[in-house]
């Protein structure tokens, strides 16, 4: 099962306990939610982890359920979950996906109207809907089932409660609301929540924080945002609307002398926040959205820096706060200075529209236009990768001279626009672990990356014995989107990382990861791990047009939520250095 599978298997879980007895049960179900939301979220699956003994790593897992995952990846099943579902019909489960439908409405419906089928439960809902079934249930009424036809429309058009968006998405939905709400002289300051403030790979709904004193007539602004579909709720201090394409946003509103109180609370995971509040009890603190409370008097704290230093620590960066030892660090004083967007000196892999007729797309523009648009960022130097030409579709000697082709227009290029371009393909990791080119077009390139576009199932032996293959090559410097995950759609690949890790540490090899917005691969569970094997990191957009040189912020998002410091990442190297490591070793 993939950690999607599993999440939603764990929500119905908790979704039982709580039909069985919300109070009884109460430390069970939020256990499973919590393991739920800590799975969804995490980068790693958590069968990979399984099979490398190392489950532990999940944050929000404790033992009991650790028990529960080794059954079901043992076995395809755990016997505790039969006995919790017992009695209870499954056709209440896919309820569950629908939204404002919770467990009790879900047995409530399914039990009085005998929906039966769970692959039909749905549609079965929605007749009953249309029939006026569900207003003449005690406690129902017109109003509620007006309110599930409409929650069951808005299922069917996609938009389930599980459903997550890639963070460069829920980034771009949240600056468009942040702009707007800018516009309000009431918002002094407004800054985004939770996993997107953290910068996670997935974000679920859009949380946002605004510091004013007049809390009244930012929730006003805020329900005038012209691209909404619907507000769902607004209060004093808070408001929730779904966006035109159907993601809810939530706002919350502080005073200003509270404001870093409140981000704080906010903003960190539930596992960084219950260690940090722990911390604070042993100095004899209470911490809330509120602020610091010490006895009977309490403390407004305008910033999330005099926060931690409150407290007695550094201030932790948002991407930090997962629980994975930064407390203690910061208590120390010794928290790493994470890599940041102004570090970078180039990008590596990009894809240009000159034409060597690829095994994959093209891009949309130009090797002048994308030098011209590096330029504009600062960069010193851009590294040219379109896809290697088609092995298929061409001879060797048709391949070298297309390559050499493009050679010729880059060296032209780089006079003209002075600017420094590498010449660089990325080439295709067959499934025996040959390279997609001979070693007469590869004697044409500065450097290579290899990346793998086929063959994503093969086993873990074989997955890893290819990649070390073509990472062997002189070459070969960069291993291209290491785990070829591609968020909501593909799992990651199952290798064997600590040995690419080592073979990398010691060949002196680049892992990659890729800024571009469905991938954000390596991801930082594994970027770690990678910087404690000593491995060197590059991160690279995987542009296909040059305005999209642009989503390199979430490639150092996804570094700095990896721990990573600018020494990490070749690419914050200047030219000179740069090409000397590209050339390292080369034959």
């Amino acid at each position: 099962m993939n950690n999607n599978q599993i999440a939603s298997l764990f929500r119905e879980i908790a979704a039982a306990y709580g039909i069985k007895d919300e109070k009884k049960f109460y430390f069970q179900m939020l256990a499973y939610q919590k393991a739920a939301d800590a799975i969804e979220q995490s980068t790693s699956e958590a069968k990979d982890l399984y099979d490398e003994g190392k489950l532990e790593e999940l944050p929000g897992i404790g033992k009991t359920i650790a028990l529960r995952l080794e059954e079901l990846f043992k076995t395809g099943k755990v016997k505790h979950f039969a006995e919790i579902k017992k009695g209870i019909p499954e056709g209440v489960f896919p309820l569950l996906q629908v939204p404002k439908i919770g467990p009790k409405t879900a047995f409530k419906l399914v039990t009085i109207l005998k929906l039966k089928n769970p692959q039909t439960v749905i549609y079965d809902l929605e007749k009953g809907a249309k029939l006026g079934k569900i207003a003449k249930i005690p406690t129902f009424g017109t109003k509620s089932q007006e309110e599930i036809l409409n929650a069951l429309a808005q299922y069917r058009e996609g938009r389930t409660k599980s459903a997550r968006m890639v963070l460069p998405f829920a980034y771009e939905i949240a600056g468009k609301v942040i702009d707007y709400m800018k516009k309000c002289k009431a918002v002094k300051q407004i800054e985004t929540l939770g996993s997107l403030r953290r910068m996670v790979a997935t974000i679920g709904d859009i949380d946002l924080a605004v510091a004013s004193h007049n809390p009244k007539e930012v929730i006003s602004w805020f329900g005038k945002y012209p691209y909404k579909e619907r507000i769902i709720e607004a209060g004093p201090e808070t408001s929730s609307f779904l966006t035109s394409g159907g993601k809810q946003v939530d706002l919350m509103v502080q005073p200003p002398e509270g404001f870093g109180a409140l981000l704080q609370h906010f903003t960190g995971s539930k596992e960084h926040n219950i260690r940090l509040r722990t911390y604070a009890l042993s100095k004899g603190l209470s911490l809330s959205e509120h602020g610091i409370k010490k006895g009977l008097k309490s403390y407004q704290i305008p910033t999330e820096e005099e926060f931690y230093e409150t407290i007695g620590m550094q201030w932790i960066p948002p991407e930090m706060r997962e629980d994975k030892g930064e407390i203690e660090l910061a208590v120390k004083r010794e928290l790493p200075k994470l890599v940041e967007l102004k570090d970078i000196k180039g990008d590596l892999h990009t894809h240009s529209s000159f034409n060597i007729e690829p095994s994959h797309d093209l891009g949309g523009n130009s090797i002048p236009e994308m030098a011209q648009k590096a330029k504009s960022l600062g960069y010193e130097y851009l590294g040219l990768a379109e896809h290697n030409p088609s092995i298929t579709n061409h001879t060797p000697e048709q391949n070298y001279h297309l390559i050499l082709k493009r050679n010729n227009e880059i060296d032209r290029v780089e006079k003209t626009e002075k600017v420094h371009l590498f010449k660089l393909l990325e080439i295709d990791i067959l499934a025996d672990g040959q390279l997609a080119l001979d070693e007469k077009s590869l004697s044409l390139l500065d450097g290579a990356i290899a990346s793998v576009h086929s063959s994503f199932t093969q086993p873990k032996a074989k997955i890893t014995e290819r990649i070390l293959k073509s990472l062997s090559h002189p070459k070969v410097r960069i291993l291209g989107h290491p785990t070829g995950r591609l968020l909501n759609q593909r799992e990651s690949l199952d290798a064997d990382w600590p040995q690419i890790f080592k073979f990398c540490k010691e060949h002196n090899k680049a892992l990659e990861i890729n800024a571009w917005p469905n991938r954000l691969d390596l991801p930082d569970t594994l970027v770690r791990q990678a910087l404690k094997a000593g491995v060197k990191i590059i991160i690279d957009t995987d542009s296909h047009a040059m305005d999209q040189l642009a989503v390199m912020k979430f490639g150092v998002a996804v570094a700095r939520r990896g721990w990573a410091t600018a020494k990490d990442i070749v690419n914050t190297q200047s030219y000179e250095k740069f090409r000397q490591w590209l050339l390292y070793n080369q034959v």
